[in-house]
């Protein structure tokens, strides 16, 4: 009769481990990470060298006001050259220096302008921009 007990025990045990990994399997799987809206991770189409190092991807982070001293806000709207030369070093991560920022492929320099002008819209503007 032991055994009998003890089969039944096992087989309830099995029953119920089984039903925990159908559980767990069925929740929900954790929400991710949700995206910064005031970080832009650019991938550049050509790498900066910096001594040894490649430079593929950069990070651009929403100025604060006093980051965009010595720029009109027109000229950061319209990606002008030298208003991104003199912000782009505060924003950037890794910091990009000017002479760096002289050198890259004018095709990532327009996609840094536009994440750049992207963060001088309100989120009504953003939001419509999406809707048309």
């Amino acid at each position: 009769m032991g055994s009998i007990t003890d089969n039944a025990h096992d087989m309830q045990q099995e029953a119920t481990h089984e039903a925990q990994a159908a559980a767990a399997a069925a929740a929900p799987a954790p929400a991710a990470q949700a995206k910064n809206p005031n970080e832009e991770v650019i991938t550049l189409d050509t790498p900066i060298v910096r001594g040894e190092q490649k430079i593929e991807q950069i990070t651009l982070r929403k100025p604060m006001s006093g980051e965009l001293r010595g720029v009109t806000l027109a000229d950061l709207a319209q990606m002008d050259v030298l208003a991104l030369r003199k912000v782009l070093p505060r924003i950037t991560l890794p910091s990009l220096t000017d002479p760096e920022i002289g050198r890259m492929d004018p095709a990532d320099l327009l996609q840094c302008g536009v994440v750049v002008a992207s963060f001088l819209l309100t989120k009504s503007a953003k939001a419509a921009a999406l809707v048309a």
